[in-house]
């Protein structure tokens, strides 16, 4: 077995890892060691914008999780591919920038969370993002590592669905990060000059040449490090050998909802009961971790469409089409290839309640079928509908202590009737959206058809064709000492632990109102500085 030492390890290179392990490593005087389980992010799959629909199909730079069989799925298991490359899921996503709202920041400080309230959140937003649709505002920030821009070459399908979200009385909002959320508008993603930009490129690429920063991939950890109550190092394995990075000040666990809490249960430090259940020796009993797994459940609404020009798909023609747009893409970053798919993006009521939406609507510029796994002839399109803010609370839990076997995932879909509930009446809204005459001249049949007038036949068809958003959260959760479930306090330090810290989408203590990436990034962001501030403290 191997060792090193570093003032600071950070577990897992995805967007809240990299971001923490640049910003430490902008301190020449302290030493970064970001250990990855995945390879290097240089891959056309992750530079080129639409190389993410194959990456989630086949596996590439994923985890290729599934949950355990979801009742409210019929039973179904749910797919869970996360990112296992540089930059984490930032590296295989849709690339879509959304903070949240307001609110779902204000009600993290009410819980007792000081120093979270949105207006206490907001300059570590600006603070990360480098703005090109807005420039600098009393929202948005540029100069940050973060580029957010808009699609170089959207599809002329996002204009009727904008026109047909507003003949459905849902305004058009130039930007759903500033001021309000509610309306529609073309979505903003992190990408620069037509490719990705993701955590990598933004926080470890500006620094991967400094001598006090030492990026390990494919480290898959096995265990922190324990020397009584402090966390002292991490033990990780590459092909099999062990080896061992040790911490002067602290570890920082950033491998997301599901890594984190694993390797917090696989050192000791979780449920006493499950830990002993699994054979593990009990260091620290926290009884949340892994607990409080929140997800966004979402469904799809798949048109075919006769303008195939316009709309991503399988045919002959199709095919000459994409060939044109790879070989554009090469010599002018523009076009096809460009494309996130999830082009557009609104945000909605099912209460009429436009201060704080409840469903997300996605227009996908193609057919998105089970994760782009189903493939089909022909080209169409999708609208995305989701549930924001789910009441349903899963729990992640170890299979065995083998740390190389996946966790058991449940993110408990739909347990709580009033997500189906406010999931149908997203879904008839979708409906609506979608038989609207701004988007008439697109419409061919649906891919699985569903009129909405039967809430029954729409509650069946949400079971059957529902799935995760990719937003997990919540499985080390943010609260004080008196919360039963909290992991980590309101400055990340777990609790009852010495130099320890989890910093990633595991300590919402619940999900927000939108996609996670970049609240993700936010609290990396202010979890860097927490660190910087209590090193200064003691220096």
């Amino acid at each position: 077995m191997t060792h090193s030492e570093f003032d600071y390890v950070v577990v897992g290179g995805g967007s809240a890892g990299c971001c923490v392990a640049g910003r430490l490593s902008e301190d020449l005087h302290h030493t970064v060691c970001l250990l990855e389980a995945g390879g290097p992010d240089n891959s056309v799959f992750v530079r080129a914008p639409l190389g993410f629909a194959a990456t989630a199909s086949l596996n590439i730079n994923s985890w290729g999780y599934n949950t355990l069989p979801q009742a409210g799925f019929n039973g179904r298991k749910g797919f869970q591919p996360r990112g296992k490359v540089m930059g984490g899921s930032s590296s295989i996503n849709a690339m879509v920038y959304t903070r949240g709202n307001s609110q779902d920041y204000n009600s993290w400080s009410n819980l007792g969370n000081t120093g979270w309230s949105y207006q206490e959140v907001l300059p570590y937003f600006k603070k990360s993002e480098n703005n090109e649709c807005f420039g600098a505002t009393a929202y948005r920030g540029v100069g940050g590592p973060l580029n957010v821009s808009y699609l170089r070459s959207p599809s002329p399908l996002n204009k009727a669905f904008v026109q047909a979200c507003q003949e459905q009385g849902i305004p058009f909002n130039p930007d759903y990060n500033g001021e309000q959320q509610y309306g529609v508008s073309p979505g903003q993603v992190t990408q620069k000059s037509g490719e990705r930009w993701n955590a990598a490129r933004a926080y470890i690429e500006p620094h991967q040449h400094q001598a006090n920063l030492q990026v390990v991939s494919h480290a898959h950890a096995t265990q922190i490090v324990m020397d009584g109550q402090r966390a002292v190092g991490v033990r990780y394995s590459i092909n099999g050998v062990p080896h061992e990075v040790r911490a002067r000040k602290e570890v920082i666990l950033s491998g997301g909802a599901f890594g984190s809490p694993q390797l917090l249960m696989l050192s000791g430090i979780g449920p006493a009961l499950h830990l002993q259940d699994m054979g593990i020796p009990v260091v620290h009993e926290l009884p949340g971790v892994g607990q409080n797994l929140q997800d966004h459940v979402t469904t799809v609404l798949i048109y075919k469409t006769p303008k195939i020009k316009d709309a991503m798909g399988f045919s002959l023609r199709g095919t000459w089409y994409m060939l044109k747009a790879m070989w554009e893409w090469r010599t002018q970053r523009t076009g096809w290839i460009t494309s996130n798919v999830s082009e557009t993006q609104g945000f909605v009521s099912t209460e009429g309640n436009s201060a704080y939406p409840n469903i997300q609507l996605a227009l996908c510029t193609g057919i998105v079928d089970d994760h782009a796994r189903k493939m089909h002839w022909g080209h169409g399109f999708t609208l995305h509908v989701t549930l924001m803010r789910p009441k349903s609370r899963g729990s992640l839990s170890l299979a065995s202590r083998n740390p190389m076997e996946k966790p058991l995932i449940d993110p408990a879909f739909f347990k709580d009737k009033a997500d189906l509930q406010t999931m149908v009446a997203g879904t008839q809204l979708g409906l609506k959206i979608m038989s609207s005459a701004g988007l008439s001249s697109y419409q061919g049949q649906m891919l699985y058809p569903l009129t909405g007038n039967d809430p029954a036949q729409v509650e069946n068809f949400l079971r059957d064709h529902s799935d995760t958003e990719y937003h997990p959260v919540g499985t080390c959760k943010m609260g004080p000492a008196t919360d039963p479930l909290a992991v980590v306090d309101s400055e990340l330090r777990v609790h009852g632990l010495q130099n320890l810290r989890v910093i990633d989408a595991s300590v919402m203590p619940h999900l927000v109102s939108g996609n996670t990436n970049a609240p993700t990034i936010m609290i990396a962001e202010k979890g860097a500085d927490f660190i910087r501030t209590q090193a200064r403290h003691l220096a």
